[in-house]
């Protein structure tokens, strides 16, 4: 006997009641960013779905990490483990160099070199140290090892790339790994791409050194290079009376890994930048700008001097200032780029797009045009089709659209081209499962069976095969998600919503609707 409960209807009515609350705001609003729902009460939901690139407009980025330079200081870093070792246990050495991906040196007394070669594995276990009778030793990165660093960085890039691009406000954006060391960054609605660009591209290492004052930067230039300093050029060339260059010392004080926050303010009606160490790194600036006061400090950003003052008086809270000739957008960048952190590797722009707001909108329009006619071809035939029946599916039909805005709105899922394309497909499939079965009904009764009858069988008979091809389907879509980039994951998102709404609507609400008309009419013969 066709009987449904009553606890069912009420599931069923709520899901649908709350499919219209959530998919409302997207019509309400005056904006599909969601900017107006602060005019919104705290109990109405607020979110909207969220548009894509080529729906919004906004720019395209195409990065690769340069993972090599990460490569490159960490073999650097080796010689620092070779002095270090070899100092402590006294052994001497000569030409120590870095060769490819590792450091070689040569031992003064090979019969040492067992020693020297489990020392140095001791000191770090992950190198490879190679050695040979005459006393030459090389260490070098496994292989390994080198892809752990390479994945690292590109991993640590996407981190720091989403700090950058969250803390200029931008909605939804996209950032996304493209095969090895590749990044694919989507900016919807962005107004100003060249600097969205910069603050993006912008490796912002910075250090703090103590300037030498022993001897200048032409002398130094001419031969006279004090051991253990470099010269560096100066970041602002707007001040005539600033050098150009400075002589400042290679041992980093304390670096940008230490900075906890950095703010934009205003000393003597000057825009500067506020900074604060965490406990290890005042510790450590505190002591330095102690032993140093009177004499200059370097404070470097991506192997530019960005500013050179003088300690007047020991800085020990761990707040400091960084002053310049900065704009006040200027100083909101820097600000910005130091509280999100240092890249690991600088990025090198392979790809650029810009989307208008405008191709974005007729997009939308083809959009909403191709649905409106899917939809009016679709509800022409099942109401020609199937009579009152075919106007229960168009009902259905209705609501898996109302569910599928909704369920974009509560995940936050971002709506791209193919994701409308998704969509329209949705509503041919959506119909589907009516149709599998409304036929069955249709056998059942040319088979002698009463109108309840069919009804209830042509329901049980449908359900597998209706479970079975959305399930296949569902599966696909997972599969793109997973494996797909960018607009493929639209698509995939939108279809694997579209799948499970319509098999809900097919199922229950038609199901319903069907089960209700049928009580109070109770009909002798089904319109269909």
């Amino acid at each position: 006997m066709l009987y449904i409960e009553r606890w069912k209807l009420i599931v069923i009515a709520i899901i649908c009641a709350l499919g219209f609350v959530y998919a409302a705001p997207n019509v309400l609003l005056n904006r599909t960013d969601g900017d107006s729902a602060s005019n919104l009460p705290f109990y109405v939901p607020y979110r909207t779905v969220n548009l894509g690139l080529d729906l919004r407009g906004g720019s395209y980025l195409l990065l690769e990490v340069q993972t090599d330079v990460v490569v490159r200081e960490r073999v650097a870093s080796l010689t620092d483990v070779v002095r270090t070792s070899l100092r402590e246990s006294r052994v001497r050495r000569r030409n120590l160099k870095i060769d490819g991906q590792g450091v070689s040196f040569e031992l003064l007394d090979p019969s040492r070199v067992d020693e020297v070669r489990q020392q140095l594995r001791d000191e770090d276990p992950t190198l490879q140290v190679d050695t040979t009778p005459e006393g030459l030793v090389r260490l070098s990165l496994q292989d390994e090892d080198l892809l752990e660093l390479r994945r690292s960085a590109v991993n640590q890039s996407i981190e720091i790339l989403r700090r950058r691009i969250d803390e200029t406000g931008t909605r939804e954006p996209i950032i996304q790994r493209q095969g090895d060391e590749r990044i694919i960054v989507q900016l919807p609605g962005v107004d100003n791409p060249q600097r969205m660009k910069e603050l993006i591209g912008q490796t912002a290492k910075l250090t703090f050194h103590m300037a030498d004052t022993t001897t200048s930067p032409a002398e130094a230039r001419q031969g006279a290079l004090p051991a253990g300093s470099i010269i560096l050029p100066a970041q602002d060339d707007r001040r005539p009376n600033e050098a150009a260059e400075y002589l400042v010392r290679k041992r980093i004080i304390v670096g940008g890994e230490s900075l906890v926050d950095a703010q934009p303010n205003f000393q003597n009606g000057q825009p500067v930048v506020s900074f604060r160490f965490d406990t290890v790194g005042a510790q450590k600036f505190g002591r330095a700008t102690q032993q140093n006061v009177g004499k200059p400090l370097a404070i470097v950003l991506d192997g530019k001097v960005i500013s050179a003052p003088v300690i007047r008086d020991a800085i020990l809270g761990g707040n400091g200032i960084i002053s310049g000739t900065f704009s006040t957008q200027e100083v909101q960048d820097l600000s910005l780029l130091l509280r999100a952190g240092a890249l690991p590797a600088p990025l090198t722009v392979l790809e650029e797009r810009s989307v208008g707001p405008g191709l974005g909108a007729d997009s939308i329009a083809a959009g909403k045009f191709a649905s409106m006619i899917g939809l009016a071809l679709v509800v022409v035939f099942m109401i020609a089709c199937y009579g009152l029946f075919g106007v229960f599916s168009v009902a259905a039909l209705v609501m898996n659209l109302v569910l599928i805005l909704a369920g974009l709105s509560i995940l936050q899922a971002t709506l791209t081209l193919p994701g409308i394309a998704g969509i329209v497909l949705t509503i041919g499939m959506a119909v589907d499962a009516n149709v599998l079965i409304f036929e069955r009904i249709r056998e059942e009764l040319r088979n002698g069976r009463t109108p309840v009858t069919a009804i209830d069988s042509g329901y049980r008979s449908a359900m597998r095969t209706i479970i079975d091809s959305n399930l296949t389907t569902l599966i696909a879509a997972i599969v793109l998600f997973s494996l797909g980039a960018g607009p493929v994951k639209g698509f995939a998102v939108t279809l694997a919503i579209g799948l499970i709404t319509s098999m809900f609507t097919a199922v229950f609400v038609t199901r319903a609707l069907v089960i209700v008309w049928l009580r109070r009419t109770r009909p002798k013969a089904l319109p269909i």
